[in-house]
């Protein structure tokens, strides 16, 4: 591990229990010449605790950071397709970054504008589903084209590494991270002489620009998920999505590619 990345933040929801889990992880690291801080501003490596969850948190809450690193740590009951150590093996985890046997892993982000005003960034995927019990209208447009006329419950727009989140429960393709892309998947759509869409996931190239205008039919304030966290945002018109020139820096095992982690939790 470099000399100039040497300030450690911990990112995880304060607890009794686990600040007695993480408090030797942490001293482990003082002993090993790393420095931990407060301020994530004044970190170069970001550690989350508390699984796939916790990381995307981190990494949202503390913007999305290009000048550090950010590694995931899961607890022994938390999925880890974003985190390769394991808090029961914090003692591993040191070893594997004094001996340089880790690696720098880059994962694409997707950017959602919405209305033109407000753009928020996704690691794992964008949602829009309706607030009401009733269906969404949304004319998809991919670039300049008028693809299709959507009507169900919503549709997920996903990057790779998402792809095998929200995406994979509805029957999306699991996409390998080394492709820049998006996928676009559909949530129970409709479709009958009036309503027609494509009626399975499709994968956009980094230079497509998707479209989502939303009908103003009563569903005006549907519900925009952004990762794990959901908005509701009024008035929604339209969201343009596409493919940030943003990514995020990982901290991965050499020894542990996205394939081994997706054979590994699912089969």
């Amino acid at each position: 591990m470099s000399n100039q990345r040497r300030n450690l933040y911990f990112y995880y929801t304060p607890s009794k229990e686990k600040d007695e889990k993480v408090q030797p992880l942490k001293q482990l690291a003082v002993d090993n010449n790393f420095t931990i801080v407060e301020d994530y501003n004044d970190a170069n490596i970001i550690i989350s605790v508390g699984g796939d969850g916790a990381f995307l948190q981190s990494v949202r809450k503390t913007g999305f950071r290009q000048d550090c690193l950010y590694l995931g740590v899961k607890e022994s009951d938390e999925a880890g397709l974003y985190c390769d150590f394991s808090l029961d093996n914090y003692e591993q985890m040191v070893t594997y970054m004094m001996n340089d046997e880790i690696e720098v892993r880059r994962f694409p982000l997707i950017e959602a504008k919405v209305n033109n005003e407000s753009t928020f960034l996704c690691l794992n995927e964008c949602s829009v589903r309706s607030s009401l019990i009733k269906t969404i209208d949304i004319d998809v447009h991919i670039d300049d084209l008028h693809f299709e006329h959507f009507r169900g419950d919503g549709l997920i727009v996903s990057t790779p590494t998402g792809s095998t989140g929200y995406n994979k429960s509805t029957k999306g393709a699991v996409v390998d991270p080394l492709l820049p892309s998006m996928q676009v998947s559909e949530l129970a759509s409709l479709n009958n002489n009036r309503f027609r869409t494509l009626d399975s996931s499709f994968i956009l190239g980094k230079e497509r620009k998707l479209r989502l205008d939303v009908r103003q039919d009563g569903n005006d304030f549907p519900i925009i998920g952004m990762d794990n966290e959901a908005y509701s945002i009024r008035n929604i018109r339209y969201i343009d999505i596409s493919l940030s020139d943003k990514l995020v820096k990982t901290v991965k095992l050499k020894s542990n590619s996205f394939w081994h982690r997706v054979q590994r939790t699912f089969l």
